[in-house]
């Protein structure tokens, strides 16, 4: 077999695998030669012969036979390596030293991921009702064992914990199976080695490394969204490491079907897995991780008195998210210890004057939107969809209306974050839930409700 003959074999593959596969996989191959039934290539990487094997050997060997070569197995070696034949290939191994401390995810000095927090182990995570789904998933995940879901999907507003469970599945990995290969980064950070590897002519490098792991984590995947050959790559590492049954956690901070710009393929593959919600804390919730930090504190600010209320006072009065409610109560600490006083609710009224003023609840549309969409068991994306059937038709105009009442947003405004729907449409859904209060207690008994839990 000649090379003439291997460039006609190439243009059938195109036709067999697609042609962004071919690029990857098929156009990189260089033929060496065909002895006593072997076809032999040579490959940038161990790693890219074992995926070619694994893959696309089958189509080769096909392809060269009906060309007319006598194939009855393809090998892959690097220069001056031993091949990867077209037999099932065993798991690539890294070289690298395996990581012995639980503390970083990138202690491999071939994953080098983003460096975990020590602060955020599955012990410091308060566990409540707006966020216990999300416990209990990222604990099954991080047991190691078999998990009926992948990827595990984590998606909710800033400072909900989020990233606090990543880096505790990374944590709890490493420490009870210390010899898995476990990458945690942002998608940020993905984008940027994506684009260094271009710029340097390393692709195949960074292909080895993010599809060699156990387990990736991508912390803000909407990050990614309408940036296509980072989107491109990050779907074949994501079928690549699926295809190899490893595990996958993503968090975002909306749902796979509400991230604009991110491609169908991409959502569809992030709605295979469980998605799970973490909703906005509650004032239990809220509660329970001040009290846990206090108990940190106790030693550190030995003699401080914390008077009663000013808990409470605190997990009532700030609700946007824990990072505030946490750094509030840090500077609250360190306030009565540099003046030495005891910590009253006057104290905490002038020392956080700013954070109590900025914290003032600010409802937003897209909060209604999804409070109602769950009381109404529907999905968020048919609320602002275009479906019609009374099923969906009313919780939207419910909503509608909500909006209307309880944020100083214009019908304009409240269109657009309804699809892009005219005022006059969200004018006659405001008025038909006027008409509808008159005469239907049912509805009425639901938006006294509804304003409880959005008000509360």
């Amino acid at each position: 077999m000649t090379n003439e003959t291997w460039g006609l074999v190439r243009e059938e593959l195109i036709k067999r695998v697609g042609r962004n596969n071919y690029v990857t996989w098929i156009e990189p191959l260089k033929f060496s030669d065909l002895k006593q039934g072997v076809a032999r290539f040579e490959v940038p990487t161990s790693f890219f012969g074992d995926w070619v094997s694994r893959n696309f050997s089958d189509h080769i060997r096909a392809q060269m036979n009906t060309a007319g070569a006598q194939v009855e197995r393809v090998e892959f070696a690097v220069a001056n390596r031993p091949a990867a034949q077209d037999a099932p290939a065993a798991r690539p191994v890294s070289s690298a030293p395996r990581a012995k401390q639980p503390a970083r995810s990138n202690d491999h000095d071939d994953v080098p991921g983003a460096p975990l927090d020590a602060r955020f182990t599955f012990d410091s995570f308060v566990v409540g009702k707006p966020n216990e789904l999300a416990h209990a998933a990222a604990r099954r995940v991080a047991e190691g064992g078999p998990v009926s879901f992948n990827p595990l999907f984590l998606y909710g507003g800033v400072g909900l914990g989020k990233t606090h469970l990543m880096h505790a599945i990374a944590h709890e990995l490493q420490t009870r199976q210390p010899h898995l290969r476990v990458l945690y980064l942002s998608a940020e950070q993905f984008m940027y080695r994506f684009v260094q590897a271009l710029r340097e002519r390393q692709i195949m490098d960074f292909k080895e490394l993010f599809r060699s792991v156990d387990v990736l984590m991508v912390d803000d995947v909407q990050f990614i969204a309408g940036k296509d050959s980072t989107q491109e790559e990050f779907f074949h590492t994501f079928n690549a490491l699926v295809d190899q049954n490893k595990q996958i956690v993503i968090s975002a901070d909306r749902a796979p079907g509400e991230i604009k710009d991110l491609e169908d393929r991409i959502k569809s593959r992030l709605q295979c897995g469980l998605v799970v919600d973490l909703h906005p804390t509650d004032y239990e919730l809220r509660l329970g991780i001040l009290q846990q930090k206090v108990e940190l504190y106790r030693s550190q600010y030995r003699g401080l008195v914390l008077a009663d209320g000013v808990l409470e006072f605190l997990a009532h009065r700030i609700t946007t998210n824990v990072r505030v409610l946490e750094g509030a109560l840090t500077r609250l600490f360190a306030f009565a210890s540099l003046v030495g006083r005891e910590i009253t609710l006057e104290l905490a009224q002038d020392c956080l004057a700013d954070i109590l003023r900025a914290s003032d609840r600010k409802l937003t549309i897209e909060e209604i939107q999804r409070k109602v969409a769950e009381h109404y068991n529907i999905r968020l994306s048919d609320m602002i969809g275009p479906k019609r059937v009374r099923t969906i038709a009313r919780p939207r105009q419910i909503a509608m209306y909500l909006a209307k009442q309880l944020t100083p947003r214009s019908l304009p405004e409240i269109g657009r974050r309804f699809g892009g729907r005219d005022h006059t449409t969200i004018m006659h859904g405001v008025r038909k839930i006027e008409e509808l209060m008159a005469t239907d207690s049912q509805l009425n008994d639901d938006l006294q409700m509804l304003r409880r839990q959005l008000q509360g």
